[in-house]
């Protein structure tokens, strides 16, 4: 999770992101400059910059003749730029309160993106599991009338399961988030 302003900044960097990627395996500047057609000294400048925000560690030393050449890695397989890194811009919802605009529920799935990313920092510093869980579907409504009935049913659902489950004075209990959206379907072109 990346939620520094200025490591958001340099991975989003076209040269620094394609390094970020080949950094997924160890690898030094001389090996990187070949995959990436560009000098040694303008993938050491790149690779000091993602070194000094923590996107990638060194692995190890080599000595090769005179010289010392440095194996780097990616700290993570992957990453996700937390809403946190731009706070000014975050998305609130608290500033959207509609729960049936399409900006109320870019503010949830921003501080959904935020909250799980810092819950995963925190377990992978305390080298413990997180639990969590989620529900990815699909349903295809054949009218508006269905889709607002299905919004009814549900919302009737979850609140009888919260009314079951929750106990506002476990001793040790530890209150969990329920997130759950409803969107069209994004239609994306099928590569061959």
């Amino acid at each position: 999770m990346i939620d520094d302003p200025g490591a958001a900044e340099v991975s989003l960097d076209p040269v620094r992101a394609r390094l970020l990627a080949e950094l997924a395996e160890p690898g030094s500047a001389t090996t990187l400059a070949r995959r990436v057609g560009l000098t040694r000294q303008k993938v050491n400048y790149h690779l000091r910059t993602l070194e000094q925000h923590g996107l990638i560690e060194l692995v190890e030393e080599r000595r090769k003749g005179g010289l010392t050449e440095r194996v780097l890695q990616a700290t993570a397989a992957a990453y996700v730029i937390s809403p946190s890194a731009l706070p000014a811009v975050e998305p609130d919802p608290a500033r959207s309160p509609d729960r049936l605009s399409a900006r109320w529920l870019l503010a949830l799935a921003a501080r959904l993106v935020r909250d799980v990313g810092e819950l995963i920092t925190g377990a992978t510093k305390a080298r413990k599991p997180l639990a969590t869980f989620a529900v990815d579907g699909e349903v295809r409504f054949a009218s508006a009338a269905d889709r607002a009935g299905f919004a009814e049913e549900l919302t009737a659902t979850l609140t009888s399961l919260v009314a079951k489950y929750h106990d506002e004075g476990a001793a040790h209990g530890r209150t969990h988030r329920i997130v759950v959206a409803v969107h069209p379907k994004v239609r994306r072109e099928e590569k061959d």
